[in-house]
């Protein structure tokens, strides 16, 4: 390795060659030496030496990459001004590399000399979407392997840091991937620590696993536990758990990294008013995942209710889960496109000069003309659209969408029986149909509570339509699926029905396989809560055979597209996708290191998913949130969610396992994938299903690395504490359930 090093002395060559010393690390084996190798060395003109006796220190350079924002506000630019100007009078960014060694003598962990960032105020102008940043740095020659480097910005403002990159040691470049915001010491204290990209499992195959990462520039260091951690970074990894942990108290600042459990307390407004309180989410009497903390106070009238914090102003989310630029944009831009196209409908009735609906037709002129407005008044709210590129003001219109696709070919798509099965294998809510395995079906909900469920659905309703086949036949020869949204509705009905302007029923619908590999829809189940002696609670309703009963049809399939977008919305994306998963993006912050390889696999999918749930309970599952006004169940909507909560299992969420369990696959060796679909034209499974190996084969490759026996895995204290905290404290309330625990 000393006869391939353009960066020594030849001085230096030659003392290292006579004393046989090895310079880092030698790439092809380990040689044991005498006393401390010369680790560190850099070119001739910033080499500096003390004499041959003691150690010698030289000089690294540290390049550091700041993307700057695209868009800076009055205050933000005369911040930076502010700050450029107090960087020639000490307020600095103070950089300090630490060594994955132990110090022989002190028996601490070797640290560079503090180092400041020598070119800020300089390109303080610069405009570019990224800056680098230098400052050289002094270290011993048996300093070791930079391991870690910590920074601490003095300035009053914070910066996006991309990487830092130091040159200047013998064993090359060495890469810290950072992508974080590094915040002022005025409002975080701590130095901000980020580990270097070196690979090592432990601390034992440290220098084997370092000449790896010689040639593989994209391996990032990882340790499995504190016990295979390098013994310089052992205390740097203990502190920084502890410093993302917190104590639990106090109410939390926007610059905060601490991350912390609490129940959902924040969706009501009690001080609003009766109209704008909500039961509290989490605990014995109403189950629900965990949120993260905030801390704030509680409201006026109800001690127990957190006080709401509202747009414009930001909900607690720790720092580095907060969206940078470019998502913010992204995220902005797509969610006012979202909510807008929502709302068309109601914008119609408050900003259009008449408010009578007139027909199906006026839907239609929402995508093909736009909302018609009052004088004068489009202009000024298009001035107020951030994005008005997603709307269009030709014509006098406002916010005009295009036209869906189905709709583009045939406008009447939507009324057709084929186009209705199709959504529940295609649409937007392909993962509530399963196979029909019981007929009549049958309900779950407790008797003793909500009556005897019996089905109103008979064998006569739909042996007109089975092709000849029994009911029985039809089950077995897997022809026969059904969405059932009863269960999880009727418990919720009274309360709905009294809302004004809401109306709704609990639905099951039936579809019968057709030889062609489609759908149909042969059965339609209403159901109310038990009716009054001599009133029915349940019909049945099946395809149409004149006018009258055409129209009965569309209103039942109408009230299963209003079942199904709730049940989609509120058990399926927010409980499913959101909800359930931040207890563990919270525990993984909080017991699991930057090292940790685990914590490196699942960093990037953890990111903003905090902020985005933030979001969601300031502006769209809180009371009076776009959720209570755009779907059915209106206030009680949070309470449908928490019901969707109690049967949600966290071992059966993986696609395989959903699927098996809904009967809409079977194991299958022979199959690509092991599993054989019952319907072969199935887009969300057949997509899926090539997506989830792919990721599966990703993983446990990954996965394999690091824990080749399962003993490691048993054996890794922080994996276990993630788990174990994920479950028992961010799912509490379901910790006893044997298939979580």
């Amino acid at each position: 390795m000393t006869e391939k090093s353009p960066l020594l002395p030849s001085n230096i060559l030659k003392s290292i060659n006579h004393n046989q010393n090895q310079l880092c690390v030698n790439p092809r084996r380990s040689i044991q030496t005498r006393i401390p190798p010369v680790k560190a060395a850099i070119s001739d003109d910033l080499a500096k030496f003390v004499n041959a006796e003691k150690a010698v220190t030289f000089k690294v350079r540290a390049v550091l990459t700041v993307r700057n924002k695209h868009q800076e506000d009055f205050k933000e630019t005369l911040v930076k001004k502010i700050d450029a100007i107090a960087d020639h009078i000490g307020r600095n960014v103070v950089l300090v590399i630490h060594s994955t060694d132990i110090d022989p003598k002190t028996r601490a962990p070797k640290r560079s000399k503090e180092s400041v960032l020598k070119d800020w105020s300089q390109k303080s102008n610069l405009k570019s979407e990224k800056v680098n940043y230098t400052s050289d740095i002094l270290v011993g020659s048996d300093f070791g392997i930079p391991g870690a480097i910590s920074i601490t910005n003095k300035h009053q403002k914070e910066f996006y840091l991309e990487g830092i990159t130091i040159e200047g040691f013998a064993c090359g470049p060495v890469y810290f991937p950072c992508n974080y915001w590094v915040q002022s010491t005025n409002d975080h204290p701590n130095t901000r620590v980020f580990f270097s990209n070196q690979v090592s499992k432990s601390k034992v195959t440290w220098k084997v696993k370092f000449d790896f990462c010689l040639s593989n520039r994209d391996s990032i260091m990882v340790c499995s536990h504190t016990d295979q951690t390098p013994a310089g970074l052992k205390l740097l990894r203990e502190k920084e758990l502890r410093d993302l942990r917190g104590d639990g108290r106090g109410v939390r600042k926007l610059s905060d990294r601490i991350y912390d459990y609490d129940v959902y307390n924040d969706l009501g407004n009690p001080d609003r008013g009766s109209d704008f309180i909500r039961p509290i989410l989490g605990g014995q009497k109403i189950p629900y995942p965990r949120r993260c903390r905030t801390g704030r106070l509680p409201s006026d009238t109800d001690i127990l209710a957190e006080s709401r914090v509202e747009k414009p102003f930001p909900l607690y989310v720790p720092r580095d889960e907060r969206f940078e630029e470019s998502k913010q944009i992204t995220f902005s831009t797509s969610r006012l496109k979202a909510v807008l196209h929502n709302l068309l409908p109601s914008m119609v009735a408050n900003i259009s000069k008449k408010h009578d609906f007139k027909g199906f037709s006026q839907i239609e002129s929402l995508y093909s003309e736009g909302v018609p407005l009052k004088f004068g008044l489009q202009d000024d709210i298009l001035k107020k659209l951030r994005f008005p590129n997603i709307v269009s003001s030709q014509g006098g219109g406002l916010l005009k969408f295009d036209i869906p696709e189905i709709l583009s070919k045939d406008k009447f798509a939507w009324l057709r029986d084929d186009e209705f099965a199709r959504q529940a294998l295609a649409g937007v809510n392909p993962v509530n149909i399963e196979k029909l395995k019981v007929f009549p079906p049958v309900s779950q909900l407790d008797p003793e509570i909500y009556g005897l469920q019996e089905s109103a659905l008979k064998e006569d309703h739909i042996s007109g339509y089975l092709n000849g086949m029994t009911v029985q036949q039809a089950m077995e020869e897997n022809k026969l699926f059904i969405v059932d949204h009863h269960d999880i509705y009727l418990p919720f009905l009274e309360r709905i029905n009294a809302l004004e302007g809401r109306k709704a029923y609990a639905t099951r619908t039936i579809f019968f396989l057709n030889p062609s590999g489609t759908l149909k829809p042969i059965a339609i189940e209403l159901s109310l809560p038990r009716a009054l002696p001599g009133s029915q609670s349940k019909r049945v309703v099946t395809p149409p055979i004149d006018a009258t009963s055409n129209w009965t049809w569309l209103l039942a399939k109408a009230h299963v597209c209003s079942n199904d977008s709730g049940v989609h919305q509120l058990a399926n994306h927010w409980i499913r996708t959101h909800a359930t998963m931040e207890p563990f993006i919270l525990s993984a912050h909080r017991q699991l290191s930057a090292m940790h390889p685990i914590y490196k696999l699942l960093d990037p999918h953890m990111r903003y998913t905090l902020e985005t749930n933030a979001i969601a309970r300031q502006n769209l599952v809180n009371a009076d949130g776009v959720i209570e006004q755009g779907f059915t169940p209106g206030r009680y909507a949070m309470e449908i969610s928490a019901a969707a909560y109690k049967n949600w299992r966290f071992d059966l969420e993986g696609l395989p396992a959903d699927l098996i369990r809904r009967g809409m696959a079977i194991p299958d060796p022979s199959q690509l994938h092991g599993l054989k679909l019952l319907i072969d034209d199935y887009p969300y499974a057949s997509d899926g299903l090539l997506i989830w190996e792919a990721i599966q084969n990703w993983v446990q490759t990954y996965v394999t690395q690091y824990y080749p026996d399962p003993s490691l895995i048993r054996n890794d204290r922080e994996l276990q504490a993630w788990y174990a905290e994920s479950v028992n404290v961010g799912h509490a309330d379901l910790r006893n359930e044997t298939y979580i625990g």
